[in-house]
C-alpha cells in the first residue's frame, strides 16, 4: 500500500462537438498539455488535509462516520462518498497538496481534471488500493462532480481528462470511447480573463434545445437529433418559430461538422486546413446561432486567424473563458497576436491522460 502518491491530469479543449454532450451526440476532444496535480501522503490519523495555493486556501475534514457536504460543489467531499458507495473505505486520511497550470473557470476543465485526480489518487490510497482504468475514473468523477448536485453537464470532460489523447465520445446506445490516429500538432490557448457561469450558459442552451426536442419527439415519433440532416429540418417549419428552427439548424449543423471532423481526425496523412476550417465553421454556429461567444473573444480569434492559426473558436460552455486555435506551423506569432488582443496565452499540445507521476525528491 502506497505512502506517497502524486497523481497528475491534463486540462482539455473540446474540438468538435461543443454543446453537444448532453443531448447524447458525439464529440472529439482533446487533452491538453497543461496539467493538475495532486501530491499527497498517507497520515495517521482520519483528517484529510488539502492544500490549495494557487487559490489561497485549504480543506479540512475527517473521514469518520458520514460525510455531509458544507458547501455548493463540494468536491472533495462527494468524491470520497461516491467512492464509498462502490466499496471503498479509508483507515487513514491524508495530507495533500494541489497545483494546477490549468486556467480556473475558463472552460479548459478545471473542475473536471480535479475530481478526475482526487478520484484516482483516492482509489490507489483507498484500502483497496485499486488501479482503476481511464474510463472508470471518468465516471466515478461525472458522479462526484455533477449527478451529486444535480449539475446540468455532460460527460465529455470526464472522459477526455481520464482518458487523454484525442477521442471521439458516443453516447449512444451505449458510451464508447474511440482514440483517434489525429496527428494534430500545436495549439494556442488564449484566456480572455472574462468569468464565465458555466451553469448558467449550459442550462440555458440544454433547456432550449431539449424543449424543441420534447416538442418534436411528441408530434413525431422516432424523431432523433443523432439522425437528422440540416437539409431535412424544413419539414418542421410549421411547427417551429423563427428563432427556435435556427437553434435546432445549429444543432445539427455542429452535429454534421462533428462527424465530418471525426472521419478526417482518422485518417492518414491528416488534412490540417481542413481541419481548420471545420473549427472556423463550428465557431460561428457557436457565435451566431448559439450565442455563447463574446466580442472580446472574438477579438483574439480574429488576430490568431491573421496571425497564421488554420482554424479557432471558443472552448467550453462560452460566455467568456477560453478561446483556442490550431497553429501547426506559429504557433509563438499566434500567441503574440491573441495576447495583443488582450488574452493571456499558452502554446499546449495533445497530452495522455490521468497518471500517477514521480513524487518530488524521487520519494
Amino acid at each position: 500500500m502506497s505512502e506517497h502518491l502524486r497523481v497528475t491530469t491534463p486540462g482539455r479543449v473540446c474540438l468538435f462537438g461543443e454543446h453537444q454532450d448532453y443531448l447524447s451526440l458525439p464529440v472529439v476532444p482533446c487533452a491538453i498539455s497543461l496539467r493538475i496535480g495532486f501530491e499527497g501522503s498517507r497520515r495517521r490519523d482520519s483528517i484529510v488535509q488539502i492544500n490549495l495555493p494557487d487559490v489561497g486556501s485549504r480543506e479540512s475534514f475527517s473521514l469518520k462516520g458520514r460525510l455531509p457536504y458544507t458547501r455548493e460543489r463540494d468536491y472533495f467531499r462527494s468524491c470520497v462518498n461516491v467512492l464509498r458507495r462502490r466499496g471503498f473505505s479509508f483507515s487513514t486520511g491524508f495530507d495533500c497538496e494541489v497545483r494546477s497550470a490549468i486556467p480556473i473557470n475558463a472552460g479548459t476543465s478545471s473542475s473536471s481534471a480535479l475530481t478526475v485526480t482526487w478520484v484516482n489518487f483516492l482509489a490507489r490510497m483507498s484500502d483497496q488500493s485499486r488501479e482503476l482504468s481511464g474510463e472508470e475514473v471518468a465516471r466515478l468523477a461525472h458522479e462526484a462532480e455533477v449527478l451529486e448536485f444535480g449539475e446540468p453537464g455532460g460527460m465529455m470532460d470526464h472522459y477526455s481528462t481520464a482518458c487523454g489523447g484525442i477521442i471521439a465520445i458516443d453516447f449512444q446506445p451505449t458510451i464508447r470511447v474511440t482514440p483517434l490516429k489525429a496527428g494534430l500538432k500545436t495549439f494556442v490557448l488564449g484566456d480572455s480573463g472574462e468569468p464565465k457561469d458555466t451553469k448558467f450558459i449550459l442550462a440555458r442552451v440544454k433547456d432550449r434545445v431539449l424543449e424543441i426536442q420534447e416538442l418534436l419527439a411528441a408530434s413525431h415519433p422516432g424523431f432523433s437529433l443523432l439522425r437528422e440532416t440540416v437539409q431535412g429540418l424544413d419539414r418542421f417549419s410549421v411547427e417551429l418559430d423563427r428563432q427556435r428552427m435556427a437553434l435546432l439548424k445549429g444543432t445539427v449543423r455542429n452535429h454534421e461538422i462533428t462527424k465530418q471532423a471525426r472521419t478526417l481526425l482518422d485518417e492518414e496523412p491528416l488534412d490540417h486546413r481542413r481541419i481548420g476550417s471545420l473549427l472556423n465553421e463550428h465557431q460561428a454556429v457557436l457565435r451566431d446561432v448559439l450565442g455563447i461567444s463574446t466580442p472580446k473573444i472574438d477579438r483574439m480569434i480574429e488576430e490568431a486567424l491573421g496571425s497564421g492559426a488554420y482554424g479557432a473558436k471558443i472552448n467550453g460552455s462560452g460566455g467568456g473563458g477560453c478561446m483556442f486555435a490550431y497553429a501547426p506551423e506559429n504557433p509563438e506569432t499566434v500567441m503574440g497576436a491573441i495576447e495583443r488582443a488582450g488574452g493571456k496565452a499558452y502554446v499546449v499540445s495533445p497530452d495522455e491522460g490521468t497518471r500517477t507521476e514521480p513524487v518530488r525528491g524521487g520519494e
